[in-house]
């Protein structure tokens, strides 16, 4: 079975699908690894690497793409690429299923197999699976580490002979994957952490940290069986914000984590609560790409509003790519090994497994995903 990884071609992408190591243990499963030329460059990879774990180098985009059975991403393709491929390949990437409506029927009209990184189910058995958890992670780093960087001041108390420097207050919200790895980011840095969660649950974990949790009475919320936060409503949203506007307006830095998956993220620190914060606070809204938890945000810039820097990066995780990438093609090679015959040497597609089922978007020439098939047929 032919797998082929072609460049990333999203501006400023360094972030790469597959490292040489996880290219070597699918040669030795029996695959057929092509690389396009220079595809392992933005993480500093070069050909030769992937020579000598067994992989060919192509530099015929079109041809690499033709004749695969897999191809393997990180970002999902650009539409004309999909005519070019064979139908019945196999397309594992991420692949915004919620929103790229077009691109899944293109997918579904070539008889190509789509499989959407961002749809893993959330299960033990797939954890090391899971996509969104690892770059989450690495984004939850990279946003205090941001804030440090633009903050006037250290996030530690130091103590010397010309006075004590109070250590920086923190705030911040959502404490999934990302806000945890925010907390634990900078309570190591040293800043004075507060947090706040829709789901009461993750207080015991926001605590095991040395932060403090926020606790805010918004009626019954908790978490989706895919464990995310559910969706709140406008009054629940209203009484979050009520009950952060002191603790924002004291804060030398809040990073707002709050997504709702396949949703636009709800607005949550709004313009009269920035303007309420002292010169020279940071902001980080995580969710700037997709439309924002800060009001002032714009996507992948720097703002400055009334001498509150916002910072509205989204790419985060692709800011650490060469560990952003070790972690997806990891997460990437054991979604295909789980799948992978070791006597045919190739990916079975079987539709009664326990997580295939659950990201696979289209197959022979149909939307099988029921999620997805549904929010098709209710934008039509």
């Amino acid at each position: 079975m032919r797998i082929a990884i072609p460049k990333e071609t999203h501006p400023g992408e360094n972030r790469i699908p597959l490292t040489p190591a996880d290219a070597k243990k699918l040669v030795r499963a029996g695959a057929e690894l092509v690389i396009e030329a220079g595809m392992g460059k933005g993480s500093g990879f070069c050909d030769d690497e992937y020579i000598e774990a067994g992989a060919s180098v192509s530099a015929n985009r079109n041809t690499l793409l033709g004749e695969a059975d897999i191809i393997l991403r990180l970002r999902k393709p650009p539409l004309e690429d999909i005519g070019k491929l064979k139908r019945g390949a196999i397309h594992i990437s991420y692949l915004d299923p919620f929103n790229e409506h077009a691109l899944v029927n293109a997918f579904r009209d070539a008889g190509i197999t789509s499989i959407s990184m961002e749809m893993i189910p959330r299960t033990t058995r797939s954890q090391k699976m899971d996509a969104l958890s690892s770059q989450a992670n690495l984004a939850g780093y990279v946003m205090v580490i941001q804030a440090a960087m633009h903050l006037p001041r250290i996030f530690p108390m130091m103590m010397t002979p010309a006075g004590t420097l109070k250590p920086a207050n923190v705030f911040v919200i959502g404490a999934g994957v990302a806000g945890l790895q925010a907390i634990a980011t900078a309570k190591r840095l040293g800043a004075k952490v507060t947090a706040f969660d829709t789901r009461p649950v993750v207080a015991e974990q926001v605590k095991s940290l040395g932060a403090k949790f926020l606790a805010i009475d918004l009626g019954e919320t908790g978490e989706t069986a895919g464990g995310y936060a559910k969706e709140l409503t406008p009054e629940q949203v209203e009484i979050q914000r009520q009950a952060q506007k002191d603790i924002i307006a004291k804060s030398d830095v809040v990073i707002t984590t709050a997504q709702v998956f396949g949703r636009k993220p709800p607005v949550l620190v709004t313009k009269d609560m920035v303007e309420g914060m002292s010169p020279g606070s940071v902001i980080v809204d995580m969710a700037a790409e997709t439309g924002g938890n800060v009001e002032g945000s714009v996507p992948n810039k720097t703002v400055n509003v009334n001498g509150v820097t916002i910072i509205g990066l989204g790419n985060l995780a692709g800011e650490v790519a060469r560990d952003a990438s070790q972690m997806y093609s990891s997460n990437l090679y054991s979604l295909v090994d789980d799948s992978w015959d070791e006597e045919k040497k190739e990916l079975v597609i079987d539709l009664k497994h326990d997580i295939l089922p659950g990201c696979i978007i289209t197959h022979g020439g149909e939307v099988i995903n029921e999620t997805i098939k549904n929010v098709l047929e209710g934008g039509a």
